[in-house]
């Protein structure tokens, strides 16, 4: 519903209004609850398309952003919120089912939502499984057996079952060896048919029939079981040995076969519960796994359903034979503290290899190429309780001269097929165990955020172990984002090097290729500079001519922090320059900005590492107008070929740069080129919030234009707005009816004694006030609203509700300038006055200026009759204007009043209802009684005007005739 002006130059004085919001709903909804405690519910079915539109009000233009609630904790509404008006989903799918929000925000109090919850109706195919009673199972599947079928299917909503067995429905008590039933613990969820003692009619077809009532559309379902006494779970055999142990680059087949079963069995293969492979290649029960890696080693197994009984399964273990390159280490005497090899000590050297199968490792010993023994002096064990398996050692007992030499550890797998691991470890006396030192000049080390930087340690010893880097703070992790990072040549190269990365560094040998000994340590510090980082990086500042403004410039971080200069410039030019000093901000100041002072200020602070750079743009364009979209009835004018439409809007800060002198009106008809543009000029200044108007006239229908609006200044032009119109083909005027919750920007007066309330028949308790009120709205709708006044209890006699409609400004400035003489608006409405406690309706103009002196526009008291009627008066206002409906409550309960379909016109009423029933004197002289003067809107019979006129002769004699 929407309030009618028929104005050429009528607009709202209050231009900004916080958010509404409502959802409509179109595309293939099968079922709408519009109320179902409280919330909307939208049924669909699964496949079909969603589309929800957001419809909102509110200047300025709300911003709108849908989100959604439900499902599981990862369910995701397209990654993200959808930012437009209308939401669309092609083919919904079950889990997009759940609660959606519209949130409509314009800054303006608190944001507007709605929500509507979506329900995904669907159904899947039933599956039945079969099952004997525990204990019973004998060489005979199903001979003398109580046998149990359950049905079960997914579906929204739920699912209803029934059972038919061949061309025979199944019910409970139909057959005595028949039991249909649902378990406790998924009721609506199975449906089980239990077959007691198994009897000979009992094998048959059973079907399953699965139907959630045709809602959306959605047919039944049904399975067919054949049960016979061949009826069997399954039983497969593996054709395959266990395990399987392969060499890499092999081709493995594995077997599986049915051995029993029926129906017969599908037959499955999962590796460790896992997906196989892209390149497995599966043909049945036949799985095939060309060119095998070490990767795919692991446990393989063949599953078999038939959904009698439980499935069966068969597994196998596939080994794929290895080995992976080890490491070595040597341990001193450790009865010395010395860590150095010396002749008449212990000396022992640690080999260890990955291999697969590890059963299958064989180690061997060289020395200097020739096979070595153990003996008493050199034992050879692999088998040490100390170490993890797959390693090997070697105890040179009481070390002499002779014993220096090149030591080989060969790794094998028995039948061959791998190729051997061999390490080389060299004693002699130059092996000494490792040193670590940072080389002169490397620490700390200072470089340029961005370069490349190696950080080094010289590894002294022979051999040289793997150094390890990390973070003397051991949380911190390194560049490549581990916690610790392996150098052979003890340099960490770092590329890009970022500030994140300032800190210490701790080179540490390791055991592996080296000395088992503890390790060795070094620290190197890193400090990266990088230039200040100063905000703003960027900003717009809006100002007039002759005005005085400051700019500022942080510095939040910078390395080093201590010698920071800097200069201020516009544009190229250099305004002023110095160096910080305790401070970490530096301001410019411009008093009275001329024309030349328009353009691009940077303040440039520096340091070694660099320069970092706040700019200002400072610029005289105004800011972007805003479009008013809650304009009512905004086609003003409807004649059969062309159309007016009302645009308003609002500009954004108008008071920051200089006065707005006119608008540049563009507009063009969508998809084509041209463009037709005017000057709207402005007088005077524009104020902040303030609604300005335009009529657009002969417009083509049915054609929609783009409308482009530019504030025009003495700097120039300013930032534009464009807006689709089209034309809405409604028919015009029609009046405000209260359909919807903003009631037609209506408002209660906060000083009368209670509200107005809006309504419907429909829903409306008659057994609490009986006889008063209306039946339906004007329209004779019940379900239709109308705004009443509930004079039930705890209301008193003479109390007042007051509505009152917005404000209206009777004509716009020059062009939108001021009032030349005081205009006509027809202002009609319809009321309903029906019981025999009513009390009083008022009407009264409420202009701007006026304080405290509304003018009584209309009266009327007394109970009317059960029908709607209507009232029509003329009113001139000279200012800002507002209408005011005051119901009086009267002596009792029985005085419901009601108003619907409100309507402003421009000009006189036309065919206005008579105005009195008075025909002698009351009009005139005025007939009051408690409620105010009395006036009736229709001719009344002679029986009236008889009692009317003795009520008049006993006004006139003080006494009661």
């Amino acid at each position: 519903a929407h309030l009618i002006l028929i104005l050429s130059s009528l607009i709202f004085s209050s231009s900004t209004a916080p958010p509404t919001v409502r959802i409509i709903h179109s595309g293939h909804s099968c079922n709408i609850e519009e109320e179902r405690y409280t919330e909307r519910v939208y049924t669909i079915r699964e496949g079909e398309t969603l589309e929800l539109a957001c419809l909102v009000s509110g200047h300025p233009r709300p911003q709108i952003r849908w989100t959604k609630t439900a499902g599981s904790a990862s369910d995701r509404f397209q990654d993200s919120s959808v930012f437009n008006e209308t939401l669309r989903i092609t083919r919904i799918q079950r889990h997009q089912g759940g609660r959606y929000y519209c949130k409509a925000e314009n800054g303006l109090g608190s944001p507007a939502i709605k929500s509507i919850r979506v329900d995904v109706y669907y159904l899947d195919d039933p599956i039945v499984t079969v099952h004997q009673s525990i204990g019973e199972a004998k060489e005979q599947f199903y001979y003398e057996r109580t046998v149990f079928l359950r049905c079960m299917a997914n579906s929204n909503p739920p699912v209803r079952y029934s059972w038919r067995r061949g061309q025979e429905f199944l019910s409970q008590g139909s057959d005595k060896g028949v039991e249909i039933y649902e378990p406790f613990f998924t009721q609506g969820e199975t449906k089980i048919l239990k077959l007691k003692n198994l009897r000979p009619q009992d094998y048959a077809n059973y079907s399953c029939i699965a139907s959630v009532r045709n809602v959306c559309g959605i047919p039944e379902k049904n399975v067919l079981f054949k049960l016979s006494n061949k009826t069997a779970s399954p039983t497969i055999k593996l054709l395959v040995e266990d395990p399987i142990v392969v060499n890499p680059g092999q081709s493995v087949t594995l077997v599986c076969v049915t051995s029993g079963g029926e129906p017969t069995p599908t037959l499955t293969w999962v590796r460790n519960t896992d997906e196989l492979s892209k390149k497995s290649l599966l043909n049945g029960g036949t799985l095939t796994l060309p060119a095998i890696s070490m990767e795919e080693a692991g446990v393989y197994s063949c599953v078999a359903s038939n959904n009698v009984g439980n499935p069966a399964k068969k597994s196998t273990a596939i080994v794929v034979r290895g080995l992976k390159k080890g490491r070595f280490w040597i341990t001193p005497d450790p009865y010395h503290n010395d860590d150095n090899i010396q002749i008449g000590r212990e000396v022992k050297i640690s080999c260890q290899v990955e291999a697969t199968p590890p059963e299958e490792l064989l180690f061997s010993w060289l020395k200097n190429g020739r096979p070595l023994r153990s003996s008493e002096r050199m034992v050879i064990t692999h088998t040490d309780p100390d170490v993890q398996p797959g390693t090997t050692n070697l105890d040179i007992i009481d070390l002499k001269f002779t014993d220096f030499g090149t030591y080989t550890c060969v790794a094998a797998l028995k039948n061959g097929g791998i190729p051997e691991v061999s390490i080389d470890v060299n004693i002699s006396s130059t092996t000494v165990p490792p040193e670590l030192t940072v080389p002169r000049g490397k620490s700390p080390m200072v470089v340029q955020e961005g370069d490349t930087v190696d950080l080094q340690c010289l590894v002294s010893g022979k051999p040289k172990p793997i150094i390890l880097w990390s973070r003397a703070d051991k949380e911190a992790p390194m560049p490549d984002g581990s916690l610790q990072m392996e150098s052979y040549d003890g340099v960490l190269r770092i590329v890009n090097v970022s500030r994140e990365m300032t800190g210490t560094y701790r080179c540490a040998t390791s055991q592996y290729n080296g000395f088992n000994v503890k390790p060795r340590e070094a620290l190197v510090e890193l400090t990266v500079q990088y230039p200040p980082v100063v905000e703003p990086v960027f900003t717009e500042i809006r100002q007039g001519l002759g005005r005085a403004f400051t700019l500022n410039c942080r510095v939040l971080r910078a390395h080093p922090s201590k010698v920071l200069k800097y200069e201020w410039k516009l544009g190229t030019r250099l305004l002023t320059m110095g160096q910080f000093d305790h401070r970490d901000e530096t301001d410019y100041h411009v008093r009275a900005l001329n024309r030349e002072g328009y353009g691009e200020y940077t303040c440039e602070v520096t340091n070694e590492a660099g320069v970092g750079t706040c700019r200002f743009l400072v610029t005289g364009r105004a800011y972007a107008p805003e479009f008013y979209y809650d304009t009512y009835s905004a086609l003003w004018q409807n004649r059969p070929r062309v159309y007016g439409f009302k645009l308003q809007w609002t500009q954004q800060n108008p008071l920051s740069v200089d006065r707005i002198v006119a608008y540049r009106l563009g507009m063009k008809q969508t998809g084509q080129s041209r463009w037709w543009e005017q000057e709207i000029p402005m007088e005077g200044a524009i104020a902040k919030g303030e609604l300005i108007t335009h009529n657009l006239t002969e417009l083509i229908k049915p054609e929609a234009y783009l409308v482009r609006l530019t504030p025009i200044t003495r700097f120039g032009e300013g930032d534009s707005t464009d807006r689709i119109i089209r034309y809405s083909g409604e028919s015009y005027p029609s009046p405000c009816s209260f359909e919807d919750e903003v009631v037609c920007m209506f408002t209660q007066d906060k000083t009368d004694d209670f509200d107005w309330t809006r309504h419907s028949a429909a829903t409306r308790d008659t057994k609490y006030t009986p006889n008063t009120g209306p039946s339906s709205d004007r329209a004779g709708s019940k379900q239709g609203f109308y705004m009443y006044i509930e004079t039930s209890r705890p209301r008193l006699e003479g109390e007042k509700a007051r509505l009152l409609t917005p404000t209206f400004n009777v004509a716009p400035k020059s062009p939108y300038g001021t009032v030349t003489a005081a205009p006509t608006y027809c202002f009609g409405f319809y009321y309903h006055m029906y019981g025999k406690h009513i009390g009083a309706l008022n009407a009264y103009l409420r202009q701007k200026g006026h304080s405290g002196s509304d003018s009584s526009l209309w009266n009327l008291v007394g109970n009317q009759g059960d029908r709607w009627k209507q009232a029509k008066v003329n009113i001139h206002p000279i200012a800002s204007f507002q209408l005011v409906l005051e119901g009086i409550r009267g002596p009792g309960i029985e005085g419901d009043i009601a108003i619907d379909d409100v309507t402003i016109e421009e000009g006189e009423c036309k065919d206005p209802p008579p105005n009195s029933k008075c025909f002698f004197f009351c009009f005139y002289l005025g007939i009051h009684n408690n409620y105010g003067p009395i006036h009736h809107p229709e001719p009344i019979n002679h029986e009236e005007a008889r009692l009317i006129t003795y009520t008049f002769i006993s006004f006139l004699l003080g006494t009661k005739i």
